[in-house]
């Protein structure tokens, strides 16, 4: 389902005409919602970047979700993956900036960085493997999530919809409903696939039926 068919969609299903503003604005906001719920294969990056010496915190991609691992490559080329942790335990763990070595411990630190423990103690290549969020149908006209699960973005978009519309509540509980189903079967597919990385999660691949 691409971007001009869905806004049909909405139209149709709702015998109401909205402006492209509302539209794109019910659009974005399940977009949203299900980006930052399901955690979907395809939706992967894996980027490098360099951490330096004496600085404890690596930057946040500007499309970044969520992390699948974080890698710090050593001057054998050898992997290390660090273990994820409450930024909390970083500072206990590590309370001296000054405190160097290979790092094993990263936190989120805020939208715009990770935080390392120990500091670095060299210039080290990091390799980031992560969930991001994609460029909105609105503007990309067709996605992933257009072409592979339309229902969740159609029943999302509905929900909202409706709810701006102050439609009745039995209304509201149908596509809320019809929503939730498409959901589960979305996140049915995103957690049988997830569970192929046995070094994140420590289970063997799910076959989804």
């Amino acid at each position: 389902m691409n971007y001009t068919e869905l806004k049909t969609n909405i139209e149709d299903i709702c015998e109401l005409t909205f402006t492209d503003a509302q539209l794109a604005m019910f659009t974005q906001q399940a977009e949203q919602k299900i980006y930052n719920a399901v955690q979907l294969p395809a939706l992967r990056k894996n980027v490098t970047g360099t951490a330096t010496s004496g600085n404890k915190y690596l930057s946040v991609p500007t499309d970044f979700l969520y992390v699948y691992s974080i890698a710090v490559i050593d001057g054998s080329s050898n992997y290390h993956f660090l273990l994820n942790k409450d930024v909390n335990f970083i500072r206990e763990a590590y309370p001296v900036a000054t405190t160097t070595g290979l790092p094993k411990h990263y936190g989120i630190f805020n939208d715009d960085a990770f935080i390392l423990g120990p500091t670095p103690d060299s210039n080290y290549t990091f390799e980031l493997h992560y969930g991001y969020y994609p460029e909105s149908i609105v503007t990309a006209s067709t996605t992933y999530l257009g072409d592979e699960f339309d229902s969740a973005l159609l029943n999302g978009a509905l929900v909202e919809a409706i709810r701006f519309m102050k439609g009745e509540p039995d209304m509201v509980a149908m596509y809320d409903k019809f929503y939730a189903a498409s959901m589960v079967l979305l996140q049915t597919l995103g957690d049988g696939k997830l569970r192929a990385d046995t070094y994140r999660s420590g289970q063997t691949r799910m076959q989804v039926m």
